[in-house]
């Protein structure tokens, strides 16, 4: 259960706030900043918005490199703030921004744009490390936080929460699996849990052995059975690493100990996790695989809204299956405990390995099984630093980046 807000010591009469379980909560109409937005996540997020426009309002919008699409998405909304990351596209994206819409650049624009008085939420679906920055950021500027970025708990989950706990502020998760997971949780004490169960749809190629997945291509693997997804998001799913990171974000976000996190194959992915209490009671959350449910129920939370996804029809609800996870063949899950075990460094470490190893499969220089023996690889070779302070974790993280870019593997 994300942390709510402390009674606030000055209500401003422009502002709102719900008293939920004894704890306060910001209401009223958010002005909501997304990071990434010319994403799965980010494009799903401004449906969410248009979809409830007296509750929420897009304040300000943020890509890599997309000057065409952030100036549309400025255009349509009114956002008042748009940031490139990438500096050099700074002026071309000025000169495409509507009047009155602000444009920040690189990484400090971000940073500037998730903290600005205005903002009372960011969700962040930045792919990869640079989402840490502009959290961190963020948190320390009182405001709340939708996650959707696995790599920023992965990479530094001891440090955020800390963070998170100082500043009193939500995290809230807007993965599907974790979603769920809170909201099973919900009034639950911590004491009563016995497991967290997240379930997993088991990608494009499962049932397959490692020969036969030394043959699949890159666009095959792109070729998800049940979710749309981008294409990082979508690769980890086949290789089974989306559900080692979400394994990782979990251990954070619930404070939950490794060992009483589990996960089962379920290729409908209706159910979406479950959590089992300690009297052998299980607690499930269901509801059509549309990542725009998560992510209305991030951006308003903890109130519920009439939403866009389609009801579930249990009548035509034909299977519900779920299987244990093929650790032999796809030993992805592994690295993920692993990690934990060892702590430290070793999951940025394993994260930095991951997504080297997941673009030279794109680019054709390894096979698909390659991606799992770089991770091992560079995972084996590094000596992990306990509790880490963030300049070491980033220090963990380009030498590992190094070591995988780097490997030679025997074809």
């Amino acid at each position: 259960m994300p942390a709510p807000l402390e009674k606030p010591a000055i209500y401003n009469i422009f502002r709102k706030y719900v008293k939920t379980s004894g704890k306060y909560y910001f209401m009223g109409r958010k002005n909501i900043v997304i990071l990434g937005s010319s994403g799965s996540i980010g494009e799903n997020a401004i449906k969410v918005i248009e979809h409830l426009p007296k509750e929420l309002r897009l304040f300000g919008v943020a890509a890599k490199s997309s000057c065409r699409r952030l100036a549309e998405q400025a255009r349509k909304s009114g956002a008042k703030f748009a940031a490139i990351y990438d500096d050099s596209h700074h002026e071309n994206l000025r000169k495409m921004l509507p009047p009155g819409c602000k444009c920040l650049s690189g990484r400090e624009g971000l940073i500037e744009l998730a903290t600005h008085p205005s903002v009372d939420m960011v969700l962040c679906a930045i792919v990869g490390i640079e989402g840490l920055f502009p959290v961190l950021a963020a948190i320390r500027a009182g405001k709340d936080v939708a996650i959707a970025s696995k790599e920023v708990l992965v990479v530094a989950g001891e440090i955020v929460m800390g963070e998170v706990r100082r500043h009193k502020v939500n995290l809230i998760p807007v993965d599907s699996e974790h979603c769920a997971v809170s909201q099973c949780l919900e009034g639950r004490k911590h004491l009563e849990i016995g497991r967290i169960i997240l379930t997993a749809s088991g990608g494009p190629f499962k049932g397959m052995k490692r020969k036969e997945l030394a043959s699949v291509t890159y666009k095959s693997a792109l070729k998800h059975p049940t979710w749309e997804m981008g294409p990082k998001v979508t690769i980890d799913s086949a290789t089974m690493m989306n559900k080692s990171l979400e394994v990782i974000e979990a251990r954070w976000l619930f404070d939950i100990a490794p060992e009483k996190i589990d996960v089962v194959i379920h290729p409908q992915s209706v159910v979406h996790s479950m959590v089992e209490f300690i009297d052998g009671t299980v607690l499930a959350q269901m509801s059509s695989p549309d990542m725009r449910y998560p992510i209305q129920r991030a951006l308003t939370f903890p109130v519920r809204h009439r939403g866009m996804v389609k009801p579930l029809d249990f009548a035509k609800l034909a299977e519900l299956s779920f299987e244990a996870p093929d650790r032999e063949n796809f030993p992805s899950l592994d690295f993920a405990y692993e990690a934990l075990k060892r702590g430290g460094t070793m999951p940025a470490v394993m994260n930095a390995a991951n997504e080297i190893a997941v673009e030279r499969f794109r680019l054709g220089e390894i096979r698909f099984p390659d991606i799992w023996s770089i991770i091992e690889k560079t995972m084996y070779s590094h000596n992990e630093l306990d509790h880490p302070c963030l300049d070491a974790i980033l220090k963990a993280d380009l030498e590992a980046r190094g070591f995988a870019s780097g490997l030679k593997l025997k074809r």
